[in-house]
């Protein structure tokens, strides 16, 4: 349960004076949800705005504020003309004030002729004109100063927004200091609610948001240190398989030398008592799903069932069609369960499983809801890791009689630093090489203004009888943004290549995308253009051109997943990455790095190295945000003394009781980490 002391800041953040249904929405959409999302929500930047009483051209690029009188309204003709209105200083100098959107009405409103107005913004120059582009006003004396820059969204402004930040904190209580007292002194860091007072006040002030980022990472590592020792302090099952099913297994190949080590890794894990905690890192096309393949074996020998977790109905039913031919002719009986599995078909295989009849399930979050009881679950593999929550798995795993072992795989090769931040609590397999005959996938960097002849190479490739994926970042055309939309360039080839071209995204339902998959699969469709729900598992051998539209604004681990999904089968594949014009340097150099290596280890590090406070590698795409005040640099700063500190903490007083031990408590609740709290045994 949580301290009493934590509950002002865990309030609704209708709790803060101001904060209705109306401004809950866009505070929402942020994911300010509580009181202490908004103290977490930290400035990106800061505005000095300078005091003027006389417009100067000297103070064209600075933000100002200024005492103006409206003198007259220049508004076009046209609803979508800018509304221009013009003002005065108190020495006669001429300004005007633009505002974009045609919304003559509430210009007038806002600013009403003759009137005297405060008036702040960015003073510009257009032509012979001094301009101030959608000023901020107010009848009210406005100071000058730093001020906070947030993170936004539409109905709320970064005032308001600061506002709620002050109630928030002011709500923040003084709390017991977790950090080992000479670390803290040898960094010069300040206090806990000190650090988020001066943070908000000053965004430049490194020391304070050293020290909050350094308080999440420490109650991450502290969490996954308590989660370890738990998972090693309880008694499992031992699984030995006697190899009757892994030597009957007919593999189209030999096992690389990686995979050969990894399984050995893994037979000698699931053989003691203590229960397997293995994290399973391979490339696209490294061959992990074969490596699962024979743990399940070995825990089918022993007379246990195992459990496959995918992350989207189209990987779970591709695991189980290949899986299902890999093993056909053996003895071991292998079942599906999706969410979208009702009525007969979904009553048939829970009794399978409840009876044991059933060795392998394979499925979505579908196999550990409430109503799957399993005989004897022995193994959990989980696929696509960093689509899981902590929480997730337990659930599964809550689904056996002993705790089961336990193997989680991912595709998204993941940088040390953020494999310690992750997976800290996890031993570590890396299968670091390709399966003889896959020829590296050739990637060429394009930019948009070259489309026609992209397409025109796509029909040539079509008439070799190959096929093609066509990836867009947006499902249908959005006036707010220029990125190509799914169903218009599925319009547009469909247009050119008739009824070769099919279309599949996130919105469809299961049994629609499903038919489009099935149809491509089967080669009856030649383009498939699709959203990124074909990231993870989709297998066409046939499928050798990828072309990624707007490919600058995507990730590169998600560019690198992507690309994947081609060199899958004989000969050679392509990727072609369509770029804009006007690239930023770090955009010019992720695509660089694409085009000149396919080893997803060297991408992830470099990812690391050019995203700086960008996405952490696939976590934020994927929604699950692991850290929110630490950033991929202070990660790598801060994250080896973080586990050191708490290393020692753990040592010295694993069921957190001393003074120390029971802030640390604290700083596990406040940051959410509380799920490791109801792991400390007493004494």
């Amino acid at each position: 349960m949580r301290p009493e002391i934590l509950n002002p800041l865990f309030a609704e953040v209708t709790a803060l004076k101001g904060v209705g249904a109306g401004l809950a929405k866009p505070l929402d959409r942020l994911g300010l949800a509580r009181v202490v999302d908004v103290a977490f929500h930290l400035p990106t930047g800061f505005i000095d705005r300078v005091p003027r009483d006389e417009l100067m051209q000297a103070d064209v690029g600075r933000t100002i504020v200024i005492e103006l009188t409206v003198a007259n309204y220049r508004f076009g003709g046209s609803a979508r003309a800018p509304a221009r209105v013009q003002a005065v200083d108190a020495h006669g100098n001429h300004v005007s004030l633009v505002f974009f959107g045609g919304n003559s009405g509430w210009a007038k409103k806002l600013l009403p002729l003759n009137k005297k107005r405060w008036v702040s913004g960015r003073l510009d120059q257009y032509g012979q004109e001094l301009q101030i582009v959608h000023p901020e006003v107010s009848e009210e004396a406005e100071m000058g100063g730093r001020e906070a820059v947030y993170p936004l969204s539409e109905g709320i402004t970064s005032k308001r927004l600061a506002g709620f930040v002050e109630q928030a904190i002011e709500r923040a209580p003084d709390l017991a200091e977790w950090i080992e007292p000479s670390l803290k002194t040898r960094n010069g860091w300040p206090d806990w609610r000190e650090a988020l007072v001066r943070i908000h006040a000053d965004p430049a002030d490194a020391k304070a948001r050293e020290r909050l980022a350094y308080d999440e990472v420490f109650a991450n590592q502290l969490a996954l240190l308590l989660v370890r020792g738990e998972a090693r302090a309880k008694r499992g099952r031992a699984l030995q398989g006697d190899g009757r099913l892994r030597d009957a297994l007919r593999l189209p190949y030999a096992p690389t030398g990686a995979q050969a080590r990894t399984m050995r890794e893994i037979e000698g894990d699931m053989a003691q008592t203590q229960p397997m905690l293995r994290l399973l890192q391979g490339d696209v096309g490294s061959g992990k799903t074969l490596v699962a393949l024979m743990a399940l074996l070995i825990a089918a020998e022993a007379g246990a069932q195992g459990a496959l977790l995918a992350p989207t109905e189209i990987l779970a039913r591709q695991h189980f069609d290949n899986l299902s031919r890999l093993l056909a002719g053996l003895d071991v009986r292998i079942a599906v369960l999706t969410g979208r599995d009702k009525g007969r078909v979904r009553e048939a295989t829970l009794m399978g499983v409840a009876s044991g009849e059933i060795d392998i399930l394979i499925g979505t979050h579908a196999i550990f809801q409430q109503g799957v009881q399993y005989r004897d679950l022995g193994l959990v593999v989980v696929d696509e890791q960093h689509r899981f929550g902590v929480a997730e798995r337990m659930m599964l795993q809550a689904k056996a009689q002993v705790p089961p072992h336990l193997l989680v795989m991912t595709a998204t090769p993941i940088p040390r630093t953020l494999q310690l931040a992750s997976h800290g609590e996890m031993d570590v397999s890396r299968l670091d090489e390709m399966p003889p005959g896959r020829e590296p996938i050739q990637t060429t960097v394009i930019s948009e203004d070259k489309l026609d002849a992209v397409i025109a190479g796509l029909g040539r490739h079509l008439e070799a009888g190959k096929q093609a994926y066509w990836v867009c970042p947006l499902v249908e055309e959005s006036e707010k943004t220029d990125l190509a939309a799914a169903e218009d360039r599925a319009a547009k080839l469909t247009a050119r290549f008739g009824d070769k071209v099919g279309l599949v995204h996130g919105r469809m339902k299961g049994p629609e995308k499903d038919a489009v998959m099935a149809r491509f699969a089967s080669g009856e469709l030649g383009v498939l253009v699709a959203t990124t729900v074909i990231e993870v598992g989709v297998d066409v051998p046939n499928a050798t051109l990828i072309v990624i539209e707007h490919a600058d604004r995507f990730g590169l681990a998600q560019l690198h997943q992507l690309r994947g999904r081609v060199g899958r089968g004989g000969g050679q594949s392509h990727c072609i990455l369509l770029r804009g014009n006007g690239l930023s340097e770090t955009s010019r150099a992720r695509l660089g790095l694409m085009r000149d290596t396919t080893d997803g280890f060297v991408i992830a590090e470099r990812d690391l190295e050019l995203r700086g406070a960008g996405e952490l590698l696939g976590t934020r795409q994927s929604g699950e945000q692991t850290f929110r005040l630490a950033t991929p640099e202070s990660l790598n700063t801060l994250i080896v003394a973080a586990n050191a500190d708490a290393r020692l903490l753990e040592d010295q007083d694993r069921a957190l009781k001393s003074e120390r031990g029971q802030a640390a408590r604290l700083a596990l609740y406040l940051f959410e980490r509380d799920a490791a709290v109801g792991l400390l045994r007493a004494g």
